[in-house]
């Protein structure tokens, strides 16, 4: 049966601490991965890649950097799209002004650049939290927006206001452009998406991520144990951001090829990677990883049955969706505010147990 631990003991406290401690749960991350990268981009086309793995691929990224700055550290934030933004326009320039620079180092350099510019929208974080916080962080994104809609040199002086991903190739293979295959833009947000989770996992159950969750549990008693709130706020801005860059500069470059910052990155964009952490679970990278293959999925769901199966108006099925998300957050943050993360640790608990009563 599932998750019996009969014989699978721990001899060291580095073993009982590692990420996947269950060998069940080691054999399906490895399982996992395999599948992911040598099955998967033998089996899709352009139709699953362009509806349901980028947007995946990408909308997981940014929950992740989300989920830090919120579930970890507590500060509510309400600028995601314009920090997805920040990493767009960032990569945009960044190709346009160093074309030999291989377009890998691009994206990590506008998520780099966001980092600074979420540390500067950070700084309120000081002096306010809660509620204040959200509505500074919303500030943000409205600013942000307006500056790149209104500041001519960020979209190099384009008649149209709208900035187009130049061809760029890795490895000789196209990943951005007209001419990109479904497999390599699926790899190549794939290998960012493993680096990130990677890199968030280890942090979040390192030092930074204890002194993050003091903060967010109560940080008066958190300072008084010598925890720097300056530091640990700023450095969960920083890395969240970074993350949320890398997924802007992706969400532009590979996966739309040209936005408009107003379309693209509006305040809806901040709501939707919210919701993903919401439904998801707080708090939680698997959470980030289920929050955002569900609010990706459920839109692909209801159009194929609603629409296509059924024969509804679009407008119907896309108000049904608004409806659907509404109602599942308001259930999550009464029922289980700890969301689809959560749902899953106590199945695996029963299974453990089964057939044995709780």
């Amino acid at each position: 049966m599932f998750y019996r631990e009969a014989g699978d003991f721990k001899t060291s406290y580095d073993a009982d601490n590692q990420t996947f401690p269950i060998k069940f749960d080691r054999i399906g991350y490895y399982v996992a991965l395999l599948v992911a990268f040598l099955v998967v981009p033998f089996m899709i086309n352009d139709y699953w890649v362009n509806a349901i793995f980028l947007p995946f691929l990408i909308y997981a990224i940014a929950a992740i950097g989300l989920n830090i700055l919120v579930g970890y550290c507590g500060q509510v934030s309400l600028g995601t799209g314009g920090f997805m933004a920040v990493g767009a326009y960032a990569c945009y320039k960044l190709m346009t002004s160093f074309p030999e620079v291989n377009i890998f180092f691009h994206v990590i350099l506008a998520g780099g650049i966001t980092a600074i510019v979420g540390i500067l929208f950070g700084l309120p974080s000081l002096r306010i939290k809660g509620f204040y916080l959200a509505v500074a962080t919303l500030a943000a994104q409205f600013f942000l927006v307006w500056l790149f809609n209104r500041v001519p040199w960020f979209y190099n002086y384009s008649a149209s206001g709208q900035i187009s991903a130049p061809e760029r190739t890795l490895f000789g293979v196209p990943v951005t452009g007209a001419n990109t295959s479904a497999w390599a833009t699926y790899l190549f947000c794939l290998v960012f998406l493993v680096l990130c989770a990677l890199v968030a996992r280890n942090l979040t159950r390192g030092m930074a991520g204890r002194k993050w969750m003091a903060i967010r549990d109560m940080d008066i008693a958190a300072e008084i144990i010598g925890v720097n709130p300056l530091k640990a706020k700023m450095t969960a801005f920083g890395v969240s951001s970074f993350f949320i860059g890398i997924s802007g500069a992706l969400f532009f470059a590979v996966y739309l090829g040209a936005v408009e910052v107003g379309e693209a990155f509006g305040i809806s964009k901040s709501f939707l990677v919210l919701f993903m952490v919401i439904i998801g679970g707080l708090g939680s990278i698997f959470g980030s990883f289920a929050g955002a293959a569900f609010l990706v999925l459920l839109p692909v769901l209801l159009k194929n049955v609603l629409v296509g199966g059924l024969g509804w108006p679009t407008d119907t099925a896309a108000h049904l969706e608004f409806l659907i998300v509404g109602a599942l957050i308001v259930t999550f943050l009464i029922a289980e505010p700890h969301g689809l993360a959560q749902l899953w640790r106590v199945t695996k608990e029963k299974l453990r147990l089964w057939p044995f009563p709780h």
